[in-house]
């Protein structure tokens, strides 16, 4: 039986790392690592002229941060997926990549099968990210009064796609229950990231669940 063969590039400047990632990434048959960079500026050159499916980016890279180098890969491949690479449990820095358009995030010390997850996750619609930040940016939104009022704006509609979407579904489950198509799906899913003003489906459902 055919299946797509979720393709990944790797973005980690301690070449002993990446090393280990792109070997980590050879096993599953699903999953294929295209190629490795070591700096933000690299991937930058690099991923626009071969883009991959997902990116696995560190946040602390040699000049242009990780976070940056989301904002301007996001600009040219919307569509592309990005999971954070991270040493620490950083706050901070993980809620700007989520608010630039991270699909989630992995420390480094994560096992293989973590990382297989993680990437099919986010390849099928998911937001693989802990609980820890989640309640982080869900105290932030919390804190903005005009949540209530913004989620008013949603058709019910795009109330059942977002909730389903916080209820753990991916795309095609979504489309399944609904009865719809994934590409109708991604297309509610920019919707409520517009009325939602959030850059990500991640933000949208952080903010969803506050």
């Amino acid at each position: 039986m055919a299946f797509h063969r979720k393709t990944v590039v790797v973005v980690e400047d301690d070449l002993r790392l990446q090393e280990q990632l792109v070997k980590i990434l050879e096993r599953p048959d699903d999953i294929e690592c295209l190629y490795a960079v070591s700096s933000g500026e690299e991937a930058l050159s690099r991923i626009p002229c071969d883009p991959p499916d997902v990116v696995l980016m560190d946040i602390k890279l040699p000049g242009q941060s990780g976070i940056d180098c989301i904002r301007s890969l996001k600009k040219g491949n919307p569509e592309m997926e990005v999971v954070m690479l991270t040493a620490y449990d950083e706050e901070d820095n993980i809620f700007r990549a989520l608010k630039e358009g991270a699909s989630g995030y992995l420390l480094k010390t994560s096992s293989p099968d973590d990382i297989f997850n993680a990437i099919r996750d986010v390849f099928s619609g998911g937001a693989p990210f802990s609980s820890h930040i989640a309640r982080k940016v869900a105290q932030h939104f919390r804190k903005d009064r005009e949540i209530e009022d913004e989620n008013q704006k949603l058709s019910a509609r795009e109330h059942e796609v977002l909730g389903l979407l916080a209820s753990g579904y991916i795309y095609k489950e979504v489309a399944d229950e609904l009865d719809i198509t994934i590409e109708t799906v991604r297309t509610y899913v920019k919707r409520i990231c517009q009325k939602l003003h959030v850059r990500s489906k991640v933000e949208a459902i952080i903010k969803y669940r506050a």
